[in-house]
């Protein structure tokens, strides 16, 4: 089949479309489809109206349009329609239910429905929840929120089939309506890769090779803050030469609060903030690490988040010590593949997370069997062939 995949935003510097939608799309070229991703580059706009091969797929970055949001919103999604259809798809698949690719298959559904020959549209979610999930956290206008709100819920109910990410998503659609020969389970996979290079990264970040690491690898929304404060706190207290490597960048400056607790803690000098880093440069950060923690709050949104980061840091073969919360639990095999903690329990996550410094032989095996327990259970290669058998019955359908 002749597939398109319409993403919701640009490759970079957000994960779906390198962690999701690549991978899946590679694996489904190897089985015979030719795949093209269409996508709305305004979180890299230096990338508009280009079109690149990534890792053997095409990507066509659609060309942005105006400045003001409401004359966007239909330029943009317009010109998305029309890069769907120059593919002659057999199929769209549509990554997120909302926003401007959103409103482009919304009009394929339309039309198609009005009688035009337009190829189905299938709906992939990672990260729709309804009422006091994602919409409610970020800082959408009344509009936009009342618009996203309805884009989600129309298109779980008129796409011809829907893949989710996780076991809570998977709950949620079937509660909308959606029958269960419609439904796929697709949660965020794996794919052989070598490890990093954990000792460049120390050195070039002047971490000794003998220190012990705390990795955090995070969006800072997933937890409450203070919790993190407290780990960290009580983790330097316990183990005073460690260090705390911490990746990635907070919406709202938390990062910020992280260095005054520090400051006020006495924990500043173990704190390595990294900010946020190029896909290519991840592995090595990762691998830099000797435990990472991996705390989620209780939330709707994170019961039914598939968190890649957890993939990855799996995969770079960091023993994880997380909360156990949602996909967290598929993901890692408590005490075998990694240590679960009840969410909130920083006081525990503290415990685990010393007893593995302290236990090198046990946090390397661990490390281990986390990134083999990944790649037994959640390969893109055996997902991307249950996925061609979805496709291929829905559109028969």
């Amino acid at each position: 089949m002749n597939i398109v995949f319409l993403a919701p935003f640009g490759i970079r510097p957000k994960g779906t479309v390198i962690a999701r939608m690549l991978p899946l799309a590679l694996e489904l070229q190897q089985l015979g489809h030719r795949v093209t991703i269409v996508a709305p580059p305004y979180t890299n706009p230096e990338d508009s109206g280009k079109e690149e091969v990534v890792g053997g797929v095409l990507l066509r970055n659609v060309t942005l349009g105006p400045r003001n949001k409401a004359m966007a919103a239909l330029v943009l999604s317009w010109r998305l329609f029309r890069a769907v259809l120059d593919e002659h798809p057999d199929l769209v698949h549509l990554f997120k239910p909302k926003g401007y690719a959103g409103l482009a298959a919304m009009l394929l559904l339309v039309l198609r429905r009005l009688g035009f020959r337009l190829p189905p549209v299938m709906l992939d979610t990672d990260d729709w929840e309804g009422d006091g999930g994602m919409n409610d956290l970020l800082g959408y206008s009344p509009v936009e929120k009342r618009v996203f709100a309805f884009q989600e819920t129309w298109l779980l109910r008129n796409a011809c089939a829907v893949t989710v990410a996780s076991r809570g998503l998977e709950a949620k659609a079937r509660e909308a309506g959606v029958s269960r020969e419609h439904l796929l389970y697709l949660p965020n996979c794996v794919a052989t890769a070598p490890g990093g290079a954990g000792a460049a990264v120390r050195e070039r970040l002047g971490i000794g090779l003998a220190a012990p690491v705390v990795l955090l690898y995070t969006r800072f929304f997933e937890f409450e803050q203070g919790m993190l404060h407290r780990v960290f706190g009580e983790i330097w207290h316990q183990v005073p030469s460690v260090r705390f490597l911490v990746v990635g960048k907070g919406r709202r400056g938390e990062e910020n609060e992280l260095l005054d607790a520090a400051r006020s803690i006495g924990f500043a000098e173990a704190l390595v903030m990294a900010g946020w880093v190029e896909p290519g440069e991840l592995p090595g950060y990762l691998a830099a690490g000797d435990v990472a923690i991996y705390p989620f709050a209780d939330t709707l949104v994170n019961r039914c988040k598939c968190p890649a980061k957890l993939t990855e840091l799996l995969m770079a073969e960091v023993a994880v010590v997380g909360s156990r919360v949602g996909q967290v639990t598929e993901y890692v095999k408590d005490g075998v593949s990694g240590i679960l903690c009840d969410p909130g329990d920083w006081q525990a996550m503290v415990v685990r997370t010393v007893g593995l410094l302290r236990d090198r032989e046990r946090r390397q095996m661990m490390g281990r069997t986390g990134r083999q327990y990944l790649l037994s259970h959640f390969s893109w290669h055996d997902h991307a062939g249950q996925l061609d058998r979805f496709y291929r019955e829905n559109v028969k359908r």
